[in-house]
Parts: C-alpha cells; structure tokens; sequence
C-alpha cells in the first residue's frame, strides 16, 4: 500500500468566495481549474512538469475531461484533492482524481486524457512509456470514461464569438477552462437556480488563438443531456456534453 501511496497526489484547497458563482457554490470551470493544477503538480513532483517538458520542447496538452459531481461544497470549506495516473499509452496517458470534502466524504470524481506535443510542429510526440508506467496505479475511479460526443453544429443555431486578450493560456492560445466557461454560458441563469450538473464531459479538438471567430452550439439530446461544440469555420475545435439533474 505504501508503495501506492506514493504515486497518488494529495492536494488541499478551501473554496474561497471570491471564486464562487452567485449561489455561493463552486463551479465546473473552477473544478478544472483545481484539476490542471494538481494534475500539474503531480507531474512535476516527478520529473514530468512544464519546465521538465520544456526542456525537451514538449509540452502536456489536455486532450478530454470529465467531470462528475455527487454534490457541491459550500463557501470556506476544505477540499481534498487526490490524483494518480491509472493508464499509459504511446500517445495518450490516463489520470484520475477525487475529490473530498472537510468530513472526508468523497463529493465527486474525474477521468483526464493527456498527449504531449512538440512545441515548434503542434504535433503529437511520443511518450516515455516506461518511466511514465513507474507511476500507474489501479486505484478506482468509478466513472465512466470519457467517450463520444455526438455534432451538432448542423443541426441548431450557433452563437458568435471571437477570442480575446483574457481567454489566453500561456502559450497563447485559448485556455482549455475558457472553452468550458463559453459553454456553459449558452445556458439560461433559471437552470442554475434549479439545477445542478451532474456530468461534464469535454474532448478538445484544436487550439484557439486570439481574434478567432467562434461559433458555439449546444442541442438537447435527452432529457437534461445536451451535446455542445465550439467550431470555427464551421470545423470543432471542441466538443462537450453536459448533464443536468
């Protein structure tokens, strides 16, 4: 079990209200906010962090995300984020994490898909399978894995928008949460009031870069489920499906 113990991250936070939405709760871009983060520190407390990549001019490129709430943590309260990577490929790598709350009760889980690009070609490289596979563990994640998100763009009315100077990463190209934020704003305020997500499901496509005009779509597929896409001239650079309850 030690053996184990060392390759899953443990990271603290508190929901601080400054980042909170008008409910006074935390929001879906914030989670992923936490994710990258503790994703990156994970990596980099073992030789695989940003300027570990950049030394051999590669860089981690989050390619799918998806999210699962059990429920939402209220204002000032400590979270305890865990993450540990349950997959390696030659191109892709698999992590996982938990969320928990302040009395230890586990209040959602998330499944991530990462490649590694080469930072002058844009291209996939390669990954080291056999020092990234030191770190694997099979520890449970009890969601479902991210999978296809069916187009929509054909099919219903998009909604104009063009990339600006805040929506920037720092490799200046559209931030992987600022896809997730312009979508979930095609929804009305009223579901917010309602309503909760329960599933959010993201697959990135394409890189944004500033002064591109975007067109986002979002469908209802089922009752509460609905398909989404980010597109420029009319190709996705993302797609998303979201779950309500």
């Amino acid at each position: 079990m030690d053996k184990d113990k060392s390759k899953i991250g443990e990271f603290h936070f508190v929901t601080e209200p400054y980042l909170l939405d008008f409910r006074g709760r935390v929001t879906i871009p914030m989670i992923g906010n936490y994710l990258i983060h503790v994703a990156s520190s994970h990596a980099a407390e073992r030789g695989f962090g940003f300027n570990d990549m950049s030394e051999r001019h590669t860089a981690w490129v989050l390619s799918r995300l998806a999210i699962e709430m059990i429920e939402y943590p209220a204002m000032s309260e400590p979270i305890t984020l865990y993450t540990w990577v349950d997959e390696v490929g030659r191109l892709f790598t698999s992590r996982c994490f938990e969320l928990v709350d302040g009395n230890g009760k586990t209040f959602g889980y998330a499944r991530s898909i990462w490649a590694a690009i080469d930072v002058e070609t844009r291209r996939p490289t390669l990954l080291d399978i056999a020092r990234l596979s030191a770190y694997v563990t099979d520890r449970p994640c009890p969601i479902e894995k991210p999978g296809k998100i069916a187009a929509v763009e054909n099919e219903t009315e998009g909604v104009p928008y063009f990339i600006k100077y805040s929506d920037l990463d720092i490799n200046g190209h559209l931030n992987s949460i600022k896809y997730m934020e312009h979508l979930l704003d095609l929804f009305d305020l009223d579901l917010f009031k309602t309503k909760d997500i329960k599933r959010f499901e993201i697959a990135y496509q394409s890189e944004g870069k500033y002064g591109m005009k975007l067109m986002l779509y979002k469908r209802e597929a089922d009752n509460g489920k609905y398909d989404m896409a980010i597109c420029n001239e009319g190709k996705a650079i993302c797609r998303a499906a979201v779950m309500w309850h």
